[in-house]
């Protein structure tokens, strides 16, 4: 089943003025795919502004589509972007791709966000403890 890896998007003029975002947030995807073994992903942004101007993409809705062309029935929609709930994942992800992909015939799933999970806790306290001085 393939994969793809999520960020939010930003305004494209933040790139144009030398953000590094998108560089590091395809990186991070790179990177955790490497570390589970995975050969093979997609990536997009998602929850693209309604500001004016245009967005980074791909969009999630625009790699379904892709995805669908090529015979798969199914996807797995993991966000590197974020590490907790917010509407960005139960509203975006949860509820409007997954009924994008069912009107699509195809379905959808993710993994359960970090949230409050004490191994995350564990890890950034570790981080936060190996930043202060002694």
């Amino acid at each position: 089943m393939p994969v793809i890896f999520t960020a939010h998007s930003v305004p494209a003029r933040t790139i144009e003025e030398g953000d590094p975002y998108q560089a590091q947030a395809q990186e991070t995807a790179v990177l955790v795919a490497r570390v589970v073994g995975l050969g093979e992903f997609k990536f997009a942004f998602q929850s693209q502004g309604m500001s004016g101007g245009a967005w980074i993409g791909p969009t999630v809705e625009d790699t379904i589509l892709g995805l669908k062309s090529k015979g798969h029935r199914g996807v797995f929609v993991q966000p590197v972007g974020f590490l907790c709930d917010h509407v960005e994942i139960l509203y975006d992800i949860d509820i409007g791709f997954k009924q994008f992909a069912e009107k699509e015939g195809m379905r959808l799933w993710r993994a359960e966000s970090l949230n409050d999970s004490p191994l995350l806790a564990q890890a950034l306290a570790e981080i936060v403890r190996g930043r202060l001085e002694p």
